[in-house]
């Protein structure tokens, strides 16, 4: 290089030299002349005189000067904040790639402005790479990845962020995202650009193993199940994979410290955590902790309390001197954040009043590692409501929400009042339990008053029901209208027809049924308050059926033999008091008359003549589950019902034994194959006319029991366990148990088309009422264990899947009755509620055991669920 140097020196004359020389001194003596002039210490005012925009840009120029706030004739100081206040503004928009502004010339104390710029290029075409079909869109919808949208670092830079996140977080740790932009011009030069987004998940990475250092008090196995979100392989676990997710790791870590504060140890911490990379298949996590001694708690001390003795609070505390130290069970005792109406000191003073009430519980001495604490006691003043609202409901009418409210203005406030005024609207059905919203406003701690304004969404409460099929012979077409917001004293106002009268909370059902062979109709009424003033339901429900026989000669319906039920039911159920206001008690008057004309089909003993059942049932239930009554997560629900008839026998002057016996002895002469055929027929007849003199008024007794309990485990995995049983009951074992109201087990448990009151009892994976005799049973028991996952809970879908497994059987009496002889299965199934239709699904069940009379399993079979109860 000096070489070239000298020679290029020496090929020049002395004289171009030193032209040279003097060029470049001059050029930077005027640089640092003008770096001297263009700081802010040497500004100068200037009057713009003109301003110019210059690049490559697609809009106009007046619209970018508006923009960067510059305007001719302005004074302005440069260099100056103006010119730096413009480029910002312009930067601002988010539009332009480069922004530049000159002085282009400068005469006297005018000077001529240049905004020199570019535009973001626009996305052109997008294409992706690694990523399937059907979750492109998705993709493209989540980073704003339309035609059209302006290219920037930033929304590239989250664009693969985000990417790189949501497959790390389905167990990929390896993903690479690599975004490449080719520059496309267009007949208007216009700057835009094709993307092309490439995604390379690499293989699932799973934790190997999860080892710990440091530790001798609890072994790796307990500290490891303390870990619930992150687990290491093993092929026998199904709820929980072992996938990386580092928030759920680090969430973890704390689950460890709380693992060793439960047993004493609070000095415990995480020294170190390391991710190793074993392949790329696999990692290993090595936590190493320092374990620190044991602790037990010493005295403990409540300060500042008023309201409740030193002696009270110890009882709800629940700790006593020489316990075992635990930091979280502690920590329970005083404020349960996992449970709303947790038996914690909390709520104790919340559910009385005493909203700002604050309790810190505070170590005093740590001696020998017996810790004594003090439990430090602000009560504040006792806390009243003052106004309570409502805001959302723009079809249910204020008086329905508000009798639901279990807070009232002027009284002292109370947690749990609050949250069983959440469960209450939710258990409507008018309002998305998912959004019911109590917002607390106004809050004055001097004055002790407080506002509550509850928020729910309204979502649709009215069912439709429109089938047509073809079965039995002939086309079926079902109507059913279910209104469950229905208001009565509308229903003469033109204007309240949207497109029915709603906002009362009455319910109203009617439903059509018919074929060529049976016709079926409907109607149901019910008022949740009658009165308006107490929580007394009233309902009403007619119905009215016709069958016919089928007449195998034309194929069609025979109108001359048929068989009509006429039913009516009064009914009445009051909320109770005692012993806690989840109970009801409900009561229901019903008669159905049954009328059969040559209508012989095995069924029934007689063919000819009527049957009567009034009959009186009582209830008792009691419901405390919690919110969403189509997903509950919590809570119990169950009922125990008697259906009586009168005991017709006692007082009627019948001697049903002789019926009994003359009965057994036409039942002899019929079975005798060598009687001739007039007697045989004699002997059925006289056999019809007995049954038809047992059967004009039914005499029974009905029992029934169902429990459902739910039970939230770990993630939002619900488990429900059932138990159902029932026994129907003759008062008169002459008289014998009544044909009418029988149990039939198997299937999916709706109620398809029936004639004699019949109950059908759901037990998946068996065909529809094929674990009963033809004639029904009259016991049966049910168990039922179910683990649900709710996909979505919104407002126009509510969707979980579940699995289960069950057992049940039927029996015709108690000498056969066998509760352990159970009909076995298991199966998985989806459900679906909409509120226009209510709830869908479909269950796919294995039934492990052979239907009555059989040698083989029964396999698997398919259950669609229409309308069926929760």
């Amino acid at each position: 290089m000096e070489k070239q140097v000298n020679k290029l020196v020496k090929n020049r004359p002395l004289k171009t030299i030193l032209q040279y020389a003097l060029i470049i001194v001059f050029a930077l003596f005027s640089f640092f002349t003008q770096a001297q002039e263009l700081s802010y210490e040497n500004s100068k005012e200037y009057t713009i005189a003109d301003i110019k925009v210059v690049g490559n840009t697609s809009f106009s120029e007046q619209t970018i000067i508006t923009f960067s706030k510059l305007k001719k004739g302005d004074e302005i100081l440069i260099p100056g904040e103006e010119i730096s206040n413009a480029i910002k503004k312009l930067w601002k928009t988010n539009l332009f790639s480069d922004i530049e502004v000159y002085i282009s010339k400068t005469e006297g104390d005018a000077a001529y402005l240049e905004i020199r710029l570019s535009d973001l290029p626009t996305l052109n075409e997008l294409k992706i790479v690694g990523v399937k079909k059907g979750k492109q869109e998705a993709l493209i919808k989540e980073n704003k990845l339309q035609e059209g949208v302006k290219i920037t670092e930033n929304l590239i830079t989250t664009t693969k962020n985000y990417i790189q996140n949501k497959n790390r977080k389905a167990g990929f740790l390896n993903t690479k995202v690599n975004i490449n932009t080719i520059p496309v011009v267009d007949s208007l030069d216009n700057a835009k650009v094709n993307m092309v987004l490439t995604v390379d998940r690499g293989e699932k990475v799973k934790i190997d193993e999860i080892n710990f250092e440091g530790n001798t008090v609890l072994s790796d196995k307990k500290l490891r199940k303390a870990m619930k979100n992150t687990k290491q392989k093993n092929i026998i676990r199904i709820l929980k994979r072992s996938k990386y997710i580092e928030a759920n790791f680090k969430e973890d870590l704390v689950s460890v410290i709380d693992k060793y504060k439960e047993n004493g140890y609070r000095d415990a911490r995480i020294i170190s955590d390391t991710l190793i990379k074993k392949n790329a298949k696999t990692i290993s996590l090595n936590i190493k902790v320092e374990e620190g001694d044991k602790y037990t708690f010493g005295d403990i001390e409540f300060i500042g309390n008023t309201v409740y003795t030193d002696d009270y609070l110890r009882r709800k505390l629940r700790i006593e001197k020489g316990d075992t130290y635990n930091g979280v069970l502690l920590e329970k005792r005083i404020a349960d954040n996992t449970s709303p109406d947790a038996d914690d000191i909390t709520n104790l003073y919340q559910d009385h009043g005493y909203l700002f009430s604050t309790i810190n519980p505070v170590e005093v001495s740590a001696d020998e590692n017996v810790i004594d604490m003090e439990i430090r006691i602000s009560e504040g003043k006792p806390t009243y409501f003052n106004k309570i609202s409502v805001v959302g409901n723009e079809k249910t009418n204020d008086h329905v929400i508000y009798r639901e409210i279990r807070t009232r203005p002027g009284e002292l406030y109370s947690k749990s009042n609050v949250v069983r005024t959440v469960r209450e609207l939710s258990q409507l059905g008018f309002f998305d339990a998912e959004q019911i919203d109590p917002q607390f406003k106004n809050a004055n701690p001097d004055e002790g008053t407080i506002d509550i304004e509850y928020g729910v969404v309204e979502s649709g409460s009215s069912q439709i029901e429109l089938q047509g099929g073809y079965g039995g012979g002939g086309f079926i077409g079902t109507l059913g209208l279910s209104f469950n917001n229905f208001s009565l004293k509308d229903i003469f106002k033109k204007d309240a027809y949207r497109p029915i009268p709603t906002g009362d909370g009455q319910k109203l059902a009617l439903r059509l049924q018919a074929s060529r062979f049976y016709q079926t109709y409907s109607f149901q009424f019910t008022e949740p308050w009658m009165g308006g003033k107490k929580p007394v339901q009233f309902s009403t429900s007619l119905s009215h059926t016709k069958q016919f026989l089928y007449d195998a000669t034309t194929g069609n319906a025979d109108k001359d033999r048929r068989f009509n039920i006429t039913g009516l039911t009064l009914g009445l159920a009051k909320r109770l008091s005692v012993p806690d206001d989840y109970f009801t008690l409900s009561q229901a008057l019903s008669f159905q008359h049954y009328d059969l004309k040559n209508y012989n089909t095995g069924l029934f003993t007689f063919g000819d003549g009527s049957s009567n059942n009034l009959a009186y049932t009582i209830g008792l239930s009691r419901n405390n589950t919690f919110n969403d009554p189509v997903f509950p997560t919590g809570g119990s629900n169950f009922s125990i019902t008697a259906k009586l008839s009168l005991p017709y026998s006692l007082f009627n002057g019948t001697d049903y034994e002789a019926l009994a016996e003359e009965r057994d002895a036409n039942e002899a002469l019929y079975a005798d194959t060598t009687n001739d055929s007039d007697v045989r027929a004699a002997a059925s007849n006289r056999i019809s006319e007995i049954d038809q003199e047992r059967f004009k008024w039914l005499e029974f007794y009905k029992i029934k029991f169902k429990g459902d309990w739910y039970t939230k485990l770990v993630d939002k995995f619900v488990f429900k366990s059932s138990l159902e049983l029932g026994y129907l009951g003759a008062y008169n074992q002459d008289r014998g148990v009544i044909p009418f109201e029988r149990f039939f087990l198997g299937g999916d448990g709706l109620g398809t088309y029936s004639l004699d009151g019949r109950e059908a009892i759901a037990l998946r994976g068996y065909p529809n009422q094929a674990l009963s005799d033809n004639d029904g049973g009259t016991i049966f028991n049910k168990f039922s264990l179910e683990l649900r996952y709710p996909i979505t809970l919104k407002q126009s879908a509510k969707i979980y899947a579940l699995g289960f497994l069950e057992g049940g059987a039927s029996y015709n009496s108690f000498k056969d009755y066998n509760p352990f002889n159970l009909k076995r299965s298991a199966g998985l199934g989806v459900r679906i509620f909409m509120p226009a239709f209510g709830l869908l699904g479909i269950d796919f069940g294995h039934g492990f055991d052979p239907l009555p009379g059989g040698t083989v399993k029964n396999g698997w079979e398919t259950h669609f669920i229409i309308g069926q109860q929760f």
